[in-house]
């Protein structure tokens, strides 16, 4: 199934029998005349041998990753028809506290953890949120709002639309939250599916909370087969929107930030892993994608590098 940007095992088998008028087949001489000769055993061998590399080469790149397949995240009751599942919370996060009454224990665990640095474009936290038709989210439930208002909060809607205090905003409209600024309570008539990320960025004193609609945006021409949508940017890192046609492919890259994709619509491999609809993989900032392409066209969005490092 193709994607448009306007568009809402293994099998074990028993052996087969042989009859008995083939058996004399299986043993000398005739046995002797289907060996392989040995030069094409060890052209076998070579084969196996970098098919083996290459799996192990991927296991070893994939395991640098950290990747939410949507469908096995467990849910989280946040009030009546809303729920929450954690894509990705950094050990940062999780010593700050989501409720007021969690700040002696947060000073406990800070006396006995060493203190780790945020890594260049890593956030605190990455999350769904689901509203069932006529539910609301006050923001106190979410999380401690004195926590939530010392980071820079994007949301984007995935499906649905949902009111943000008095905004409404729909399918892949975007808005992010400065730090400073209280968060909306939200609201959906008819359910949504929204992305909420938290993070720490370089602040400007002129930051406003800014909506970038969906209808509005456009989709600027970024490579071959590939547009792009700038949502956010700040110091070489940014927020977009990619929208990339069937057989689209992003060469070889590095990642000097971390680098989120979370797919929208559509398939994409990057690397051997194929992320579908809902899922999501965060690449840590000095890792790289060997390959990055889509069969069914996708969209995807990504917070990482403005501008990727392609490796010759």
């Amino acid at each position: 199934m193709s994607v448009k940007p306007n568009a809402p095992m293994p099998i074990n088998s028993p052996a087969d029998p042989v009859g008995a008028e083939f058996e004399p087949l299986l043993s000398d001489p005739f046995a002797r005349a289907w060996e392989q000769p040995a030069s094409g055993l060890a052209g076998v061998g070579r084969i196996r041998d970098r098919l083996l590399g290459r799996l192990a080469a991927s296991r070893a790149a994939e395991s640098m990753m950290f990747t939410v397949r949507r469908n096995a995240q467990m849910r989280r009751k946040l009030a009546d028809g809303v729920f929450a599942q954690d894509l990705y919370v950094s050990q940062v996060a999780s010593r700050a506290p989501d409720r007021p009454n969690a700040q002696s224990l947060e000073s406990a665990v800070e006396s006995i953890l060493p203190t780790r640095v945020l890594r260049p474009g890593e956030p605190f936290r990455a999350r769904l949120i689901e509203l069932t038709a006529g539910s609301k989210l006050s923001i106190n439930a979410l999380a401690d709002e004195t926590v939530l208002k010392k980071r820079h909060r994007e949301w984007l809607v995935l499906s649905g639309s949902v009111r943000l205090d008095n905004e409404l905003l729909a399918l892949r409209d975007y808005h992010w939250t400065p730090v400073g600024y209280p968060s909306p309570n939200l609201e959906s008539i008819d359910g949504a599916l929204l992305f909420l990320r938290e993070s720490d960025p370089p602040v400007d004193p002129d930051d406003r909370p800014q909506t970038v609609r969906d209808g509005d945006a456009g989709w600027p021409e970024y490579a071959p087969g590939i547009a792009r949508r700038v949502l956010w940017q700040r110091n070489g890192q940014a927020a977009m929107l990619y929208f990339a046609q069937s057989g689209a492919q992003v060469p070889n890259h590095t990642h000097g930030h971390d680098e989120e994709c979370l797919m929208v619509q559509g398939e994409l491999f990057l690397d051997d892993l194929l992320l579908r609809t809902g899922d999501y993989q965060l690449a840590p900032a000095g890792t790289g994608h060997r390959i990055t392409e889509t069969d069914t066209g996708v969209v995807i969005y990504a917070h990482g590098d403005l501008d990727l490092q392609f490796v010759g």
